[in-house]
């Protein structure tokens, strides 16, 4: 009987998981979609869709099992970060992740310890671990926005990463401080050195492993063509690095990082890249709604006229401080916004070190539960924050992205990727060849990067950016700039400091194909014109003409036009213009439309908007 008792026991616990699973995912998948119409990003739909399960609904209840493992999420997501981050980038990144970082830790930490002690929250050793656990901000949340929005290699996302690398890394003193502050401890004070030396030997021991292992243990294992081996080793490459971290006191997301990091140069890394993408998008979504779940709606309501206002005001606090030392550091106004609106918020940190300090005493329990309800609330107004930032950035400065060639250098150097350079591109990549794209467009870079394309920021009218992106080396140099200026430019720079090159560009119009004949460029083509030609093609088509015969006046069109080129280039435009209609190269059926009919490009141009891409 009892066996009996403790099957059904277990089927009904099965039974249980199941359904909190299948419940988990129908919220993710109706809530994402519909908070993204809405303009409010998947990282609110999965938080809302968390709190009615949670704590509306009441359908889940043992919400921290569900946050511990959901903080796997993280863990993916700093190793995919990590992969991106070469330790020649990492290097580069210095002086945000060992200045800006600190600064922030200790302004924020101390200017909320004095917040906490005012409030009388607790004595001053628990004030200073709320003041500090404060100061930390959200990993997760952070760079979901940043990747939603495609701006996590913008200037403000490398460096909103450099200050929150920073925080992960301060957990270990954080909670060696609550060692030392514990009222009772019989701790020497040699043991947070110690902690602190084995830490430091534990990272320096993954960074050789990373080294010397990995990369041999892949190219083993990519022989035996197992791609379900690929993605065990894989998996087990990131958690058994985050384990090994969180054994010597350091954040498992620390360790999928460094291994990321140390993988970033391995030929492997697109296939990791790959094969772990889908478990860091599922856990990262249940990481959200996990918050969601555990947000304790009653602890706020008991504490209303205390959250409220305390909330707000810490996080104000915070993206002040936040704001200052990124123009401190150099940042222009723009980015000293994004960057302060999206790292106000408490983090997943504060959750560690609230519980750590209450079993150390330092706290009571209600106090740790009024935090973290403020810290999941903080984190809920989040992405609100980040939207609101928009409205307070000056219009007169362009969003500018980090500038990294690294891999440019194909046969073709495409300078513009609009829709005329978008159409061209597919061309020569079916053709087999590879194509070095740089635009300095960032929404432009982060539509094409949605899509899976790869194009580099940078300015072409620069000599220096030109060089970056491999012109030395490329066989032809398409121009597909929008703009005629911007486009005239580009061809005068090239002309004279490459004169080799092999010059392909978009013509604006009549007038700008003879001008840049003027500058010879091997290869001009009006952006309208093969279109203009198709269109009535196939208008003459449906009134009933031949395929052949609508086509052989597209031809001779075609031709005409080119004669007429030639004879302004010789004779000048207006000499050119008399030739409009008058040039006769073929019999009929083809019929001469009266002058009157017929608008010519050079005549009534477009305006060079964006539109005309």
């Amino acid at each position: 009987m009892s066996h009996l008792r403790l099957k059904v026991s277990r089927m009904t616990a099965a039974g249980s998981l199941f359904s909190q699973m299948l419940l988990l995912l129908a919220g993710a998948v109706i809530a994402a979609p519909v908070f993204r119409k809405l303009g409010l990003g998947t990282v609110l739909g999965y938080l809302a869709a968390g709190v009615v399960i949670g704590p509306i609904m009441q359908q889940i209840v043992e919400t921290e099992e569900v946050l511990h493992f959901a903080e796997f999420g993280v863990v993916f997501l700093l190793f995919i970060i990590g992969l991106e981050l070469k330790p020649s980038r990492l290097w580069q990144m210095r002086g945000d992740v060992f200045g800006l970082g600190p600064a922030q830790v200790a302004i924020s930490g101390f200017a909320l310890t004095g917040l906490a002690y005012l409030t009388n929250m607790a004595d001053w050793r628990g004030s200073l671990i709320v003041g500090f656990g404060l100061a930390l901000s959200s990993t997760a949340f952070a760079l979901q926005i940043l990747n939603d929005d495609g701006e996590m290699n913008s200037r403000h996302g490398q460096r909103s990463f450099s200050v929150l690398l920073f925080q992960d890394l301060a957990i270990v003193p954080l909670l060696a401080l609550i060692t030392i502050l514990a009222p009772g401890t019989t701790e020497t004070e040699a043991s947070p050195l110690l902690d602190f030396a084995i830490a430091v030997g534990a990272v320096g021991a993954m960074v050789i492993a990373g080294r010397y292992l990995l990369t041999p243990m892949f190219q083993i294992i990519a022989r035996t063509g197992a791609r379900e081996v690929m993605i065990a080793a894989a998996l087990l490459v990131v958690l058994g690095s985050a384990a090994a971290m969180q054994a010597v006191g350091l954040s498992m997301a620390m360790g999928a990082f460094l291994s990321g990091v140390m993988l970033a140069e391995s030929s492997y890394r697109h296939e990791l890249e790959a094969d772990i993408e889908p478990f860091r998008g599922l856990l990262l979504a249940l990481f959200f709604m996990a918050v969601g779940l555990s947000l304790e709606v009653h602890v706020i309501l008991d504490n209303i006229f205390f959250i409220l206002p305390a909330v707000p005001i810490f996080m104000a606090l915070k993206a002040l401080i936040v704001y200052g030392l990124s123009r401190l550091w150099g940042s222009p106004h723009n980015d000293a916004v994004r960057i302060a609106f999206l790292l106000p918020q408490g983090g997943e940190f504060g959750f560690v070190l609230f519980t750590t300090a209450t079993a150390s005493g330092l706290f009571s329990s209600a106090t740790a539960s009024l935090l973290i309800a403020g810290v999941t609330l903080s984190m809920a107004l989040t992405p609100f924050g980040a939207a609101l930032s928009k409205r307070l950035l000056n219009g007169e400065s362009r969003e500018e992205l980090e500038e990294d060639f690294d891999g440019a250098g194909a046969d073709v150097l495409m300078i513009g990727f609009s829709r005329f350079g978008q159409i061209a591109a597919q061309i020569l990549l079916a053709g087999g060849r590879e194509v070095t794209v740089i635009d300095d467009s960032a929404d432009r870079i982060r539509q094409a990067a949605s899509f899976g394309f790869r194009i580099y920021f940078g300015d072409g009218t620069r000599r220096d950016v030109l060089i970056a992106s491999g012109i030395e080396k490329a066989k032809v140099v398409a121009v597909t700039t929008q703009k005629r200026e911007t486009t005239d430019q580009i061809v005068d720079l090239i002309r004279s400091e490459f004169p080799d090159v092999r010059l392909y560009v978009r013509s604006y119009d009549r007038i700008h194909s003879l001008s840049l004949r003027d500058r010879n460029v091997e290869y001009e083509l009006r952006e309208t014109l093969e279109s203009g030609l198709l269109f009535g093609r196939k208008t003459l088509e449906a009134l009933g003409m031949g395929e052949i015969d609508a086509e052989e006046i597209g031809n001779d069109i075609r031709q005409r036009d080119e004669e007429r080129l030639q004879i302004q280039a010789v004779q000048g435009l207006g000499a050119g213009r008399e030739m409009l209609f008058n040039s006769p190269v073929r019999p009929e059926p083809l019929i001469k439309p009266k002058r009157s009919m017929v608008v010519d490009d050079e005549l009534s141009p477009e305006p060079a908007t964006a539109e005309n891409g």
